[in-house]
């Protein structure tokens, strides 16, 4: 099974995942955004863009990436990835049903002025101007179709431990 934690950028996503995989029996982290760097990486470099999301590659790697992890290790793979494209989560998620992989859709939310303060005063990441140009993304998304397509966990007034909690239990059924 797959446990997708979807969000944008201040959401908690990577605390939140980092939380959640040691309650889950058998869980490992996948984090998406490594195949994303992986094509970072290739020399010279794949046409310029703002996201390496827009690269055709990169959805079906992931994909493939996590089919093959879990032929490998059985379990579930914990994913914090904010996907904002509705066709590029489409992609994805058909991708990996299509392989008979379960996948259970989580979106970390929480109000905009909070994802501005955490963003803001990130003591890891700093303020970034590439975490901020998605607020309005993200909130185009959730009013459209994201909120539709996930269980969403409203994260403004919880800890990321808390978030872990309600996800784990809902995964696992209690």
């Amino acid at each position: 099974m797959i446990v997708w934690l979807n969000g944008t950028h201040g959401a908690g996503k990577t605390t939140t995942s980092a939380l959640l995989q040691p309650m889950l029996p058998d869980a490992r982290a996948l984090d998406a955004e490594k195949v994303g760097e992986v094509l970072m990486d290739i020399t010279p470099g794949l046409p310029a863009t703002d996201n390496f999301q827009h690269w055709e590659p990169w959805r079906p790697l992931v994909v493939e990436t996590a089919r093959r992890v879990l032929e490998f290790t059985g379990g579930t793979l914990v994913m914090p990835m904010t996907v904002l494209v509705e066709s590029y989560w489409r992609e994805i998620s058909d991708g990996l049903t299509k392989h008979g992989i379960p996948i259970r859709h989580f979106v970390l939310h929480a109000d905009q002025a909070t994802l501005r303060e955490r963003m803001q005063n990130d003591k890891v990441l700093g303020p970034s101007t590439f975490r901020f140009a998605y607020l309005e993304p993200y909130a185009d998304a959730a009013r459209t179709w994201l909120h539709n397509e996930a269980e969403v966990i409203d994260t403004t007034d919880i800890t990321p431990g808390q978030a872990a909690q309600q996800i784990a239990a809902s995964v696992l059924g209690r």
